[in-house]
């Protein structure tokens, strides 16, 4: 069997008998078990457009986003579980798969999070996983407000799709445990599939951000997604699988227009990620690999000032109102069956009072619960009022993070917080380290787990209640894997919807 199309042929090999269809989205595509053969890997036509394999840079990212006239918030969403999915079959670009009942009832129970929320349009991934899952979560909204992009389809994946994960093993070896192993350089028939992504990923941003609305609602993929946070947050392709996406798990970006000067690119802020349908601590895998070491990060309840955004004071300063007081409650709650063997907290009144509450809902006689001086909040003054403001201004204070040693000083925890973990995990095989501190000194600690500078502060939120989770599939003082970020849904209805600001 031959497929072709504009000129761009591909003889398809069967393997096991399984009957496959061609079909095109802008690369070559292979089906259930197949394997597309080509002339030339080197280079694939779309649209009278060559795109060769990129040399993107594993460091920050150089994308250049597009000029925003106002505030804009894109929300992302992967679609539900389908049935390639459930039985461990290599999708990437292909569309054969569809979602499962389960892969329904997740795009429902997104839909229920999102009801509340308000979108000017949905644009999603022509692929008929994700756009099944645009309809369940768009629900009775205005079809007219509804794209298909075709940018927004899986990573292509050549030889690759429609293979079993076993069998992926077995044809390609080295190359298979690359994917695994070293996705950014992983190459498969003349292709750097990830490298790719990333381009095709910028380029997206043109389109989503070019469309009038200021709240946007975007439904496609696992990988695609990772691209779309990580493009927009100047991330590079090392930090593919960093940044977790399951099914129908919610990003939230903010676009901000820069107020000194036209034509620059927007502040860009990731309000959350991966915030799952189900518990933000019952994942057991990450990135593919299964894991049990984790260190959860929590930022303390919410205060005066924090309710009122009296940005002058310091939050961490001041006990936590009556909101504080149920949100920390809450937060003990949704911990109650994890196994956290010390809570860390920073020595201040507000973190103090939401580890109290915390530690005494859990009840266990061999919780730990530590003090760490280095979790002291910023002595903000006049930087944290330009913080609240926009992205311009927010850099502006950046030299006084630098003056105070912030940075530094959450790196020094970062590095205890690890250790410990390393010391439970050699203990125990396991284990769970949790932390309630600041917003500000728990992005700082981010970074450092992720390995950027200060330049990037103010790139990640964290909110009042809200829960991050950080994996170690390779172990403590291995790369952490991002499963979450400012988990609220614990918090019920005294959570923030998503699209409001």
């Amino acid at each position: 069997m031959r497929c072709e199309r504009g000129g761009t042929a591909g003889e398809v090999t069967m393997l096991r008998g399984v009957d496959i269809r061609c079909q095109w989205f802008g690369a070559p595509v292979a089906g259930s078990a197949g394997r597309i053969r080509t002339g030339d890997y080197g280079s694939v036509r779309r649209r009278g457009l060559v795109v060769r394999a990129t040399t993107m840079g594993d460091g920050k990212g150089n994308v250049s986003l597009p000029h925003v006239q106002g505030r804009k918030r894109v929300v992302l969403v992967r679609h539900g579980q389908s049935t390639w999915n459930e039985i461990g079959r290599i999708q990437g670009s292909s569309d054969f798969s569809r979602l499962t009942s389960k892969g329904e009832s997740q795009a429902a129970i997104s839909r229920q999070m999102l009801s509340s929320d308000s979108f000017d349009v949905c644009i999603h991934s022509p692929l008929s996983r994700a756009k099944h899952t645009a309809e369940i979560i768009w629900d009775a909204r205005s079809k007219d407000a509804v794209i298909s992009l075709d940018d927004l389809r899986e990573i292509d994946l050549y030889a690759f799709q429609g293979l079993d994960k076993e069998h992926g093993k077995e044809l390609f070896g080295d190359a298979y445990r690359m994917w695994k192993e070293d996705p950014a350089n992983f190459l498969i028939d003349g292709h750097y599939p990830v490298r790719e992504l990333w381009e095709r990923a910028s380029s997206c941003w043109s389109s989503i951000l070019g469309h009038e609305g200021s709240s946007i609602l975007v439904v496609a993929h696992n990988a695609v997604n990772q691209a779309l946070v990580a493009t927009a947050t100047g991330l590079g392709p090392r930090y593919f699988r960093y940044l977790l996406q399951s099914n129908c798990g919610v990003s939230v970006l903010d676009f901000n227009p820069r107020t000194a000067a036209e034509g620059l690119p927007p502040h860009v802020s990731l309000e959350r990620l991966n915030h799952t349908p189900t518990s933000a601590l019952s994942g057991e895998q990450s990135a593919g690999r299964k894991t049990r070491t984790r260190i959860v990060l929590v930022c303390h309840g919410a205060t005066a000032s924090s309710v009122t955004k009296n940005t002058a004071a310091s939050s961490g300063l001041e006990p936590l109102n009556v909101l504080g007081n149920i949100q920390s409650a809450k937060i003990a709650e949704h911990l109650l069956n994890v196994p956290v063997h010390t809570l860390f907290c920073s020595p201040q009144p507000s973190a103090v009072q939401t580890a109290a509450i915390v530690s005494r809902y859990l009840e266990r006689a061999d919780l730990k619960v530590v003090s760490l001086d280095e979790l002291k909040d910023l002595d903000w003054g006049t930087w944290r009022e330009g913080r609240s403001q926009d992205g311009e201004q927010r850099n502006a204070y950046a030299g006084a993070v630098k003056s105070d040693s912030i940075f530094t000083r959450a790196g020094h925890a970062w590095q205890t917080l690890t250790q410990h973990l390393e010391s439970v995990q050699a203990e125990n095989g396991e284990g769970t380290v949790a932390v309630v501190g600041h917003d500000v000194l728990l992005e700082a600690m981010l970074c450092h787990c992720l390995g950027l500078d200060d330049t990037f502060s103010g790139t990640f939120q964290f909110h009042n209640g809200g829960l991050s989770v950080i994996d170690f599939p390779d172990g403590a003082l291995g790369r952490g894997v991002v499963r979450c970020l400012n988990y609220t849904a614990h918090l019920d209805r005294w959570a923030v919807p998503v699209t409001r600001r």
